[in-house]
């Protein structure tokens, strides 16, 4: 007598097969779309929640598997799989350089040479004039040369890398003294005392935090010292009780002793941003001639420009940095090189600086200006988050980010958002998470129990106020 098949195992039995699943003209659609090795590996997934879901709940789990169920199911599934993960997002959090956002927005310019070289053969290291193997740095080092009264220069993938290849040729398995006012952290526990140290090099900390003397670098000179250093203090300013030595106060003893004197300033400008209302930066070209050997600096900062790191300095030095097996570690793609010397080649007309490189434009936008943009988008902000929110124009301060005048604040404007009821954390970190969920994701900060939108860095005006209709709360 055959034994009585389990009401559960009979209703497994009438799952359909991932065959047959994959044979619907729906399905087969979909494989057109997204591939067929992606369509099934989604298919195995649903029908295997769908037996689970059987086992737990029985009869009632067949819903999820009705034919428009599942094409549903697998139509999100597959589309949400094949968006990017790298995904624009609307900066409104106050912060220009910000970091997790990617720093600074490209010119058009450079977005237009990335593209023009990136699906094509290029004379990245091949030199069209002999026919022959090039130098990838000549497409940036005589802009850099030109805008900062270097000697030579070359390039990197970032400032920590120029940093770390910097001391590696010139101080590995050697001391380099450095106040212990520089050593400075940064983003991503970046150290400068780390980057010393897997360089080669063994740190000498001199002088204490807040007063470092010209006798202390001249004391800690010995034979063993392979550079002068000095590093700009990003993210932070000590006041008050103070003393530090310049590279200028610096350069005749480094030259006395025979000792390369290197300045890494971080962020880094070419140019003098005072001209654009903003607070003075000591810029690379007037380090270079305050008796600095070589400068790094990065190219995704006040440059306004991609991700580099950028060397400029003595032609002996640049030279024997170029022969360190590093360098090819940490070189620029033809994509990066593109868009760097797109962005340099703006800085030769400087009167057009802040209409045509983003991040000049984004810091030099005026109170009232924003403000304006602020009160146009009040009523349609108003309209799409409902009546359990209040939405008001405020006044606010913006920063430049990513370790750039860090004690430096802009005035801006920003929608800000409060809850009317009670429970406002949890209701605020809904609204946040709401307006991340958007086509283009809206990111602010949450600060004095609401949520602030400072509108510094919108200028999709139109994009911004079409997808609030999108917006789930």
């Amino acid at each position: 007598m055959a034994k009585p098949q389990n009401p559960k195992q009979s209703l497994q039995s009438k799952v359909p097969s991932v065959d047959k699943v994959l044979r619907q003209d729906a399905v087969v659609a979909l494989a057109e779309i997204y591939g067929r090795t992606l369509t099934t590996h989604a298919v195995k997934i649903f029908i295997d929640e769908a037996r689970t879901a059987i086992q737990e709940k029985g009869e009632g789990a067949f819903g999820t598997l009705s034919e428009a169920s599942l094409i549903l199911s697998l139509n999100n599934w597959l589309e949400q799989k094949s968006k990017p993960s790298l995904r624009p997002v609307f900066n409104l959090t106050g912060t220009v350089l910000h970091t997790n956002l990617g720093r600074a927005s490209l010119p058009e310019k450079a977005i237009e040479a990335m593209v023009s070289v990136a699906g094509a053969a290029t004379n990245l290291e091949y030199d069209l004039s002999i026919g022959n193997r090039g130098d990838r740095d000549i497409h940036v080092e005589e802009l850099l040369c030109e805008l900062t009264g270097a000697e030579a220069a070359t390039v990197v993938n970032n400032n920590a890398a120029a940093v770390l290849l910097v001391l590696n040729t010139l101080a590995n398995r050697k001391e380099v003294p450095v106040s212990r006012g520089e050593l400075i952290e940064i983003g991503g526990a970046f150290r400068i005392p780390d980057i010393i140290k897997r360089a080669g090099a063994k740190l000498v900390e001199i002088g204490t935090t807040n007063r470092t003397h010209y006798v202390d670098y001249e004391n800690a000179i010995g034979p063993k010292t392979g550079a002068l250093m000095k590093v700009h203090a990003s993210n932070y300013v000590i006041q008050g009780f103070t003393k530090e030595v310049t590279g200028k106060e610096l350069a005749p003893l480094a030259k006395a002793h025979d000792l390369p004197l290197i300045e890494d300033l971080g962020s880094g400008t070419i140019v003098d941003l005072s001209q654009f209302g903003l607070p003075y930066e000591r810029t690379v070209r007037e380090t270079l001639a305050g008796g600095a050997d070589l400068v790094t600096s990065s190219g995704d900062k006040l440059l306004g420009g991609p991700q580099a790191g950028l060397i400029v300095g003595r032609k002996d030095l640049i030279r024997a940095i170029k022969k360190n097996p590093i360098k090819r570690a940490t070189r620029l793609d033809k994509v990066t090189i593109a868009a760097l010397s797109a962005v340099l080649q703006l800085y030769r007309d400087p009167d057009r600086l802040a209409e045509r490189v983003p991040t000049i434009r984004l810091l030099t936008k005026t109170e009232p200006k924003i403000r304006a943009t602020a009160e146009t988008l009040i009523g349609t902000v108003s309209e799409a988050i409902g009546h359990k929110y209040k939405v008001s124009v405020v006044s606010c301060q913006s920063q430049i980010g990513s370790g750039s005048l860090p004690v430096e604040q802009l005035a801006s404007a920003a929608l800000s958002i409060n809850c009317v009821g009670e429970r406002k954390g949890t209701a605020l970190k809904k609204l946040a998470t709401a307006f991340r969920t958007l086509p283009v994701p809206v990111v602010g900060r949450i600060q004095d129990d609401a949520l602030v939108l400072d509108l510094r860095c919108l200028e999709d005006v139109e994009t911004f106020r079409e997808q609030l209709g999108k917006l789930h709360l």
